[in-house]
């Protein structure tokens, strides 16, 4: 085929804790990562030259060389230089519904969607495994963008290990809009206030690691426990963003308070979610979020935890 479009879903962390420093320079984490069902749609067409166009209906998000989705065309063209001269380039076109400086890894599940269209439309039948190593180049949360899902992120975010799907949880994600958060800025502030609470040496980092595997979040999900997940929320970084952006806090304890079972701030921020046992449920907590805070530049979504991640439009 010529062309492919392709769903694009969020991302959010149920659980992120921030282990140490590594030798590359990023941080050591240790993170539950689950797939949202708020999504872009990512469209691909060859265009018969040998260049990637990229255009985007959002524009908050530059359509160059510098977006990651363009990056994941270049990286494709690098790698494959032959399917590259027989199949030529392509246009890609964006269509945003995921907000921009969010931690809901709007521009890596985009590169991850160039790569599985371009590995269709070129015919390379990569395995997920082999997606995932070019994904992990471009960036922490496109490894796990592709196969999506719940699973385990560790490393930089680029080692996974699946986990079973907690599909059966609603979510409500919630973001004022003119309020986006650096994640450069969030792992700088992070490192200059906790920096000694970073494992030092390689026992205290396995051990870090060894027990988040075995720690309560990754049992309750095993277990099949929708009524403990809620409860184990955890995110680092609120420790760093929540002083600085009380309006996020706040956000976060109006979720709770209106009946949300969980609420925890997603990745570096701003977005924060709300958690629930069901669609009906989600819908009444948006409502009372609405009449509670009517401040037009709050953006609230309804979704469902989803078990999959880069996948065919229907």
């Amino acid at each position: 085929m010529r062309s492919y479009s392709l769903i694009a879903p969020a991302k959010i962390n149920l659980y992120l804790e921030i282990i140490g420093d590594r030798p590359d320079g990023y941080h050591e984490l240790a993170m539950v990562m689950q797939s949202v069902s708020l999504a872009d749609r990512v469209d691909l067409r060859a265009n018969g030259i040998e260049q990637f166009r990229l255009s985007c209906d959002s524009p908050e998000i530059p359509a160059d060389e510098n977006n990651l989705a363009h990056k994941a065309a270049v990286l494709m063209a690098q790698r494959f230089p032959k399917a590259y001269a027989q199949f030529g380039g392509v246009d890609m076109t964006l269509h945003k519904r995921i907000p921009v400086g969010a931690g809901l890894a709007g521009g890596s599940t985009n590169a991850a969607a160039v790569l599985v269209g371009l590995d269709l439309m070129w015919g390379l039948g990569l395995t997920r495994m082999e997606l995932q190593e070019l994904a992990a180049e471009l960036g922490s949360d496109v490894a796990f963008c592709i196969g999506g899902g719940t699973a385990i992120a560790t490393g930089r975010g680029e080692q996974l290990d699946p986990l079973p799907s907690v599909d059966y949880l609603w979510v409500v994600l919630a973001k004022y809009r003119s309020l986006p958060i650096s994640t450069a800025w969030a792992y700088k502030t992070y490192r200059r206030r906790f920096e000694g609470t970073y494992a030092r040496d390689t026992d205290s980092l396995q051990q870090r690691l060894e027990r988040v595997h075995a720690g309560p979040m990754v049992g309750a999900i095993a277990q099949r426990d929708g009524s403990k997940i809620p409860e184990l929320l955890y995110n680092d970084f609120e420790r760093v963003v929540f002083p600085d952006y009380p309006k996020v806090a706040a956000l976060k304890q109006q979720l709770l308070d209106l009946g949300a079972v969980g609420a925890l701030m997603s990745g570096s921020g701003s977005t924060v979610f709300g958690l629930t046992h069901s669609q009906a449920r989600a819908e009444a907590l948006t409502a009372a979020l609405r009449e509670q805070q009517p401040d037009p530049d709050l953006e609230i979504w309804v979704g469902q935890l989803i078990a999959k991640g880069i996948h065919l439009a229907p």
